[in-house]
């Protein structure tokens, strides 16, 4: 009875613990053992909004974390969860990870409904353990801006705001949470990314006020949208229908361009997708499939023939223009062999002379060969092409005259970033390339040696192309030519290797001890035995991963010494180190330059005044940074700063002990002996100072010593009875703790021997002290 009522409670928590501690193993056995427990009805509660019980479960996403030390366990990171419930929320609707989720290509993302582009969102995530030691945290990204800090709420969950950017047109959008490893110092930090899918709900409508069409004749219709950017629309023609169609976003809205090519009562059904999809079927299913919309259109014959041709582009360059194009044309049943007929844009008289056009011979298919010689050129979309005897119009046709196609600039975007004329692309890396000039739409591009990757959202037009590349990481190329068909247009994209400024824990210096990453020194490292030298050493190996191309590092070095004081010793600046990626990089072949760092740093081949000759508490300043010149940002910096620590110092100290109370030790046993305190000695000690070991130059308040005392040295009394003596005396004194006092009066305690009076004695009493 009592296994019955708790077997329902632990059976889902001895579950998960078979299957993240002991295995699947565990997971049979507890199978075995309930076979009757159905564990696919096992209910979820979704987490409450806002307050989210820590007996929630997490759900388990995609965690990464940075390359971990060979310390950590990566049994023990693998398996890390940072969220047990993250809601996000858009005006007044919450959106939670226990209930809101949606497999999209087998990985769960998080939806979300959105109205505008830059729709502004509420974050809070409910992480599985909250410690303020190591708090969570948002890493940045280029899809969003972070409105507020990301704040702990009554030390249950973590608040902050966003702002989304380009909803629609963003891909692979996702919040990544870092937190900092609790269970080792050293360990990495966790990362767990929850992808996100913006959904939006579009519509599209088509009513057109006149239905009526004529065979040859293109006409624009408008298309209504809530939402014109999220329809796709990729402006090509179908072909072979009884009414072509193309659809296009112009100027700001969405144009239906119709062409009918058979006469009578003919309709199109027009099948549009979207950017970011909608939920079907209860928020079950994602669709990208607008309704369909149907529409029926009158379509009559021309007042004159159509005749149709087989080109329906024509380049307008300087052979089509004196030697013609060979075109196919229908048979007008008029027409004269070895006669020239005029083509203008225009039906009455007096129309500008766009093309020419000779007929040469009729053909079996009862069409006629022609050379069309243009002159000017033409759209489809702007008129008919009357073809004319004279000025009198015979027929109508219609065909396209572009100029030949030029490519007046290439502007490549980087990931993340903006449109730049900058033409370099680094190997491994995909970007856009948009191409501008004229008569850019017909023409079949093709980059050298890079593999175009297909886009929905590739803008195309007669001015403007955008193509979106994957530049391979082993390209051998140092240009990738750009080539409409087979002709090399002379424009191109130049192939650099990458230059990013890397964490420089590539950089490991040692002064003594084993050689560790420039980045762990973190603070004034207290080094408490001579540094013979202070070397650097690069770990060229850590520079490039396999998917993480970083290039050359160029480094400065500026080194300065300080004595205690803080004084000047010695300042030198290393420029240009070059360091390149080790044989590990994909790319180590192209990294050859006789620049590169081989060897060792050394400081004492830098320094007139050796690192061994410093004195005590000397400062040894070592800046490594990246040259901002060669990268576009600062890149990163560290400063090494080493202290020479002293725990003890031995020096001849001279005072002036004053009002000294003293007692005499004779044969006959003991005299007290009490000396005036107007008398002021004299002494002399070797002194051992000792230091705070947690602090620079920071001496304790007491010295020990061993010397000579002249009691009453400087006698002041009036009387003549002065009781002077010298003393071999080992003191112990207490001084001020303030450290920049010039004038002290410290405290002795103490022992010796008169060497007038042949006696022992011990003293106390207050001195003066003076600082250089």
């Amino acid at each position: 009875m009592f296994a019955s009522v708790l077997l329902p409670v632990l059976l889902p928590t001895l579950l998960r613990r078979a299957l993240r501690g002991t295995g699947w193993l565990s997971f049979f056995v507890l199978l075995w053992l309930f076979p009757s427990r159905s564990w696919a009805q096992q209910p979820t509660s979704p987490a409450p909004v806002p307050d989210v019980p820590a007996s929630t479960p997490a759900p388990t996403y995609r965690t990464s974390q940075a390359p971990a030390p060979t310390t950590v366990s990566p049994a023990a990171t693998r398996n890390a969860t940072l969220l047990r419930e993250l809601l996000l929320r858009t005006d007044t609707t919450n959106y939670a990870l226990s209930r809101n989720m949606i497999a999209v290509q087998g990985e769960l993302n998080l939806y979300f409904y959105y109205r505008q582009e830059d729709e502004t969102a509420e974050i809070m995530a409910y992480p599985v353990r909250m410690n303020p030691s190591a708090p969570l945290r948002l890493v940045r990204s280029a899809d969003f801006q972070q409105l507020d800090s990301l704040t702990p709420v009554n030390n249950e969950y973590y608040r902050t705001k966003i702002r989304f950017k380009a909803l629609t047109g963003v891909r692979y959008l996702s919040l990544t949470f870092a937190q900092a490893n609790l269970d080792s110092l050293r360990g990495p930090q966790f990362t767990q990314t929850v992808q996100l899918l913006p959904v939006t709900r579009t519509s599209l409508d088509f009513r057109p006020t006149d239905t009526e069409l004529f065979v040859g004749e293109e006409k624009v219709f408008d298309l209504t949208s809530n939402n014109v950017k999220n329809v796709r629309a990729t402006g090509e023609w179908t072909h072979g229908q009884d009414i072509d169609y193309r659809i296009a976003q112009e100027n700001g809205g969405l144009k239906l361009h119709v062409l009918p090519n058979v006469t009578g009562t003919r309709s199109i059904t027009l099948r549009m997708q979207t950017e970011r999809p909608f939920l079907i079927e209860n928020g079950r299913k994602l669709s990208y499939s607008l309704p369909p919309i149907r529409q029926e259109f009158t379509v009559k014959s021309s007042r004159l023939r159509f005749l149709s041709v087989d080109k329906k582009e024509i380049t307008l360059d300087e052979s089509s223009r004196r030697k013609g194009v060979e075109i196919i044309l229908d048979n007008g049943r008029t027409f004269d062999l070895k006669h020239t007929y005029r083509v203008e844009d225009q039906e009455e008289a007096g129309g500008a002379l766009v093309a020419e056009i000779f007929t040469r011979q009729y053909l079996s298919n009862d069409r006629v060969l022609c050379w069309l010689r243009v002159y000017n050129t033409h759209r489809q979309t702007d008129s008919y092409l009357y073809i004319k005897d004279g000025d009198q119009p015979k027929y109508i046709t219609n065909l396209n005259i572009s100029p030949k196609t030029t490519i007046t600039t290439v502007s490549v975007r980087h990931r993340g970033g903006d449109w730049t004329t900058n033409t370099n692309v680094n190997p491994g890396e995909t970007v856009d390339v948009r191409l501008e000039g004229e008569s850019l739409l017909k023409a079949p591009f093709r980059f050298e040696d890079v593999r175009v990757v297909p886009s929905d959202s590739s803008v195309r037009s007669e001015s403007a192309v955008i193509y979106r590349l994957q530049v391979p990481v082993g390209i051998d190329k140092k240009r990738v030519a750009i080539y409409n068909g087979n002709e090399n247009t002379g424009q191109g994209l130049n192939v650099r290797e990458f230059q990013r400024p890397h964490p420089l824990d590539f950089v490991k210096v040692t002064f003594g001890e084993a050689a560790r990453p420039v980045t762990t020194l973190n603070g004034p490292i207290l080094y408490p035995r001579t540094v013979r030298d202070v070397v650097f050493s690069f770990d060229a190996n850590a520079i490039d991963a396999d998917q993480q191309l970083y290039g050359k590092q160029y480094l400065t070095f500026q080194i300065r010494t300080q004595d205690a004081k803080g004084n000047l010793i010695e300042m030198r600046t290393i420029e240009n180190v070059v360091v390149c990626p080790g044989d590990n990089s994909l790319r180590a072949a192209f990294y050859r330059d006789p620049q590169c760092q081989v060897g060792n740093i050394n400081l004492n081949s830098l320094l007139s005044r050796k690192t061994y000759d410093l004195d005590d508490w000397a400062h040894i300043y070592v800046t490594v940074q990246h040259v901002a010149s060669q990268y576009g940002d600062k890149g990163y910096s560290q400063t090494l700063d080493l202290v020479l620590q002293r725990r003890v110092k031995f020096d001849i100290d001279i005072s002036f002990p004053a009002g000294l109370l003293t007692k005499q030790i004779n044969g006959n046993g003991e005299n007290n002996n009490y000396t005036a305190f107007s008398g002021i000695s004299l002494a002399t000690l070797a002194q051992l100072t000792f230091y705070n070991p947690n602090k620079i130059n920071k001496p304790r308040p007491y010295k020990v010593g061993a010397g000579f005392v002249a009691l009453n040295a400087f006698n002041l009394s009036p009387t003549s009875n002065a009781n002077r003596d010298l003393g071999i005396v080992v003191l112990g004194s207490v001084y001020p703790t303030r450290s920049d006092a010039k004038l002290t009066f410290p405290l002795y305690l103490g022992g010796g021997y008169l060497v007038n009076g042949g006696k022992l004695f011990f003293l106390f009493g207050p001195g003066i002290g003076v600082r250089l």
